[in-house]
């Protein structure tokens, strides 16, 4: 049996991946880094439907990842891909764990391996200054083999050789702790899925087409005013804008845009969607807001927008500048063109990407939002920072620990969304050492969202 699971998101680009529940899990979390990707989960459970399933998703996706080479190679025996497929290969940093645990648990000097490049274990072991070992390769299964006949050639291999399996299929390393073999199931880390998720995002006609697409930028200083209150002359000031203007320019070059000073404290570039994606490693990575700090002693704010027209990008550009400025500066902020804010993109926090429309539309909630004396957009962020921890019911601890604030302000918080009636006090918690129950807060307000 195959269980479905669709994951919801404002992104572009529709990806099946396939494979057993425990990489499916790994990859889902993987993919929070890939904010383009809106990703269509097919577990495993049985491979006697993995071409049907395969044939079908095939309708709904751009692109095709499979978390485990047998299954790849199963399907394509008897499937004529009509879009790019992948898989994850078994070649990186999650073979070299494998083989340092065999080396620490085990050894090295015999072993019975399937579904991994006999060459690439070699190019290991030699790293691991490993010189007298014996290899035993399982060679490519067809469609026609099945797991058993894995399994035995490993119990074969363990019962003549003393051979320690190395297998890369979850129901071969499963059948061999029934028969107590000693095996390590090689998986990829999150580093060989970034590189696998990076070469599908690539191979992808959405990716091509939106290469030369005009992406917008505006650069302001925070607190421009009072930085130059510091400085007792004039031509201070001036070195200082000379030295950001420098700044800037040296990064815009690495985008191949163009700069333009837009007057004052505000600066603004244009570049295209291709390079400022490859520049930013998929929008992870900004070093210009970490050098501005660390060399001028000053931060900055960046919005960048993205649109169908130049117009469009640039409106979404000021729509992102803004909601750097609300989060205090120093931070990336991106609007797509589906108006779904991304960021912050902050390389010093390395803090997971929210997701979240800019605007909410509910009218009722809109009211609630200014009972509560927030902005719409503030709101529509703490319910993305909520929501995605799927949990409704917290404490003060537990919610200032997710919206990353004092106790004291989640307490301030929780009494404004209570007299807006956006919460419910449902219970008590009680706690193991003195002092009064904690109360336990229901957000109804995402719950009302998270249900229409």
């Amino acid at each position: 049996m195959l269980k479905t699971n669709k994951m919801q998101g404002n992104s572009d680009i529709n990806i099946g991946i396939i494979g057993p529940k425990v990489l499916i899990d790994q990859t889902r979390q993987t993919l929070k880094a890939f904010p383009n990707f809106k990703p269509f989960f097919q577990v495993i459970e049985s491979s006697s439907l993995l071409p049907d399933i395969t044939k079908k998703i095939m309708n709904d996706v751009e692109v095709l990842m499979f978390t485990e080479y047998h299954s790849y190679y199963s399907v394509q025996q008897v499937l004529d891909f009509t879009i790019p497929v992948h898989h994850m290969p078994l070649m990186g940093t999650g073979l070299y764990r494998s083989l340092f645990i065999i080396k620490n648990r085990h050894s090295l000097k015999c072993l019975s391996i399937d579904t991994v490049e006999e060459k690439y274990v070699e190019q290991i072991l030699s790293e691991l200054e490993e010189d007298n070992y014996e290899l035993l390769v399982s060679k490519n299964p067809s469609q026609n083999t099945i797991i058993e006949d894995v399994v035995q050639f490993h119990l074969h291999n363990f019962q003549q050789h003393n051979a320690i399996a190395l297998t890369g299929i979850q129901d071969v390393a499963n059948r061999l702790s029934e028969l107590d073999i000693p095996h390590e199931w090689v998986t990829p880390t999150q580093q060989d899925m970034i590189v696998s998720l990076e070469r599908a995002l690539l191979a992808t006609n959405t990716r091509r087409n939106k290469e030369s697409q005009i992406v917008f930028g505006l650069i302001d200083i925070d607190n421009f005013k009072g930085v130059t209150e510091k400085y007792s002359s004039e031509h201070d000031v001036q070195l200082l804008k000379l030295n950001i203007q420098q700044m800037l320019l040296d990064y815009i070059k690495l985008l191949d845009g163009h700069l333009i000073n837009s007057g004052g404290e505000e600066y603004s570039f244009i570049t295209t969607r291709g390079i400022f994606e490859r520049e930013t490693r998929g929008y992870k990575f900004i070093p210009l807001l970490q050098d501005v700090k660390s060399e001028l002693g000053i931060t900055i704010s960046l919005g960048v927008g993205f649109g169908r027209t130049a117009a469009e990008a640039g409106n979404h550009a000021r729509l992102a500048l803004r909601q750097s400025k609300d989060s205090g500066g120093n931070v990336c902020y991106i609007v797509r063109e589906d108006r779904s804010v991304l960021g912050p993109v902050d390389i010093a926090t390395h803090t997971q990407y929210e997701r979240y429309n800019l605007a909410i539309t509910d009218p009722h909630l809109l009211d609630k939002a200014e009972k509560a004396g927030m902005s719409a957009s503030y709101m529509t962020k703490l319910m993305a920072r909520v929501s995605r921890h799927k949990k409704i019911d917290y404490t003060a601890q537990e919610l200032a620990s997710t919206l990353n604030v004092t106790i004291r302000s989640a307490n301030r918080i929780l009494l404004k969304w209570m007299d807006a009636e956006l919460v419910d006090i449902i219970g008590e918690e009680k706690v193991t050492h003195k002092g009064r129950p904690r109360r336990i807060y229901r957000l109804s307000f995402i719950e009302e969202e998270l249900m229409s």
